[in-house]
């Protein structure tokens, strides 16, 4: 049965409730699936609890839900590209939970492998430690943390066929095969959707048996957070 769907807010329809936990895919703004953040944002949910590595820019990417104040807290790892985010952590109105970049992965790694919690070096001694258990191995101590299995997962791909089945371009991979494994409902907006057939199963990187429904993305200019040039030697 084919799960692709013609516009992304068809594609989250009957998903989406205030209170969501949502995981979203990207790096900076490589790689987010901005029409379903945009589906999103004009759905008018409130409450959101989002998982990402970061949140965009300043109306841009994931910046775009802070600005209508649809997140009441972010997991995340950097932060340091979003004044609105800032703003908002400072004033109280945003609620966050820093992870270790690598940290973040794994728990999301292990919310799709169905691992409850794993152990790591990383964090001890630091304030990302308060509150969590440890324990010693080998005379190291190591924390406890917890896999993050999202309500919903945002993900975006280079192309898809009908089944869901994945495949990422170059660094716009990044967070995506493991917020899609990670969700307990995965949206994926892909560049290509295959009209007939499938991927080459040897090229593969996210089985299809994650994805749960799938719309084509609409070409749009791709952004760059920081654009620098160098003077170029004669």
């Amino acid at each position: 049965m084919s799960k692709v769907f013609t516009s992304a807010s068809s594609a989250l329809e009957g998903l989406l409730r205030d209170d969501l936990t949502v995981a979203v895919g990207g790096f900076g703004l490589s790689g987010n699936p901005l029409d379903l953040i945009e589906a999103v944002r004009d759905s008018g949910v409130q409450g959101l609890t989002v998982v990402s590595n970061n949140m965009g820019v300043d109306g841009k990417g994931l910046g775009l839900l802070l600005e209508r104040r649809q997140v009441r807290k972010v997991v995340g790892s950097y932060v340091g590209e979003n004044r609105l985010f800032a703003s908002q952590y400072l004033d109280g109105t945003l609620e966050v939970e820093f992870a270790p970049q690598g940290t973040l992965a794994e728990r999301l790694r292990a919310g799709g492998a169905g691992i409850p919690a794993f152990y790591t070096a990383t964090g001890v001694g630091t304030p990302v430690a308060e509150g969590k258990p440890t324990a010693r191995f080998d005379g190291r101590t190591y924390l406890l943390e917890r896999a993050i299995v999202p309500d919903l997962a945002l993900v975006h791909a280079h192309r898809a066929d009908a089944e869901g089945n994945l495949t990422y371009r170059l660094t716009a991979r990044n967070f995506n095969p493991l917020v899609a494994t990670a969700g307990t409902v995965t949206v994926v907006d892909a560049e290509e959707v295959l009209a007939d057939g499938f991927l080459d199963p040897e090229l593969v990187v996210t089985p299809g048996v994650f994805v749960h429904r799938v719309v084509a993305s609409r070409p749009r200019v791709k952004d760059i957070e920081q654009r620098t040039v160098r003077v170029r030697e004669a």
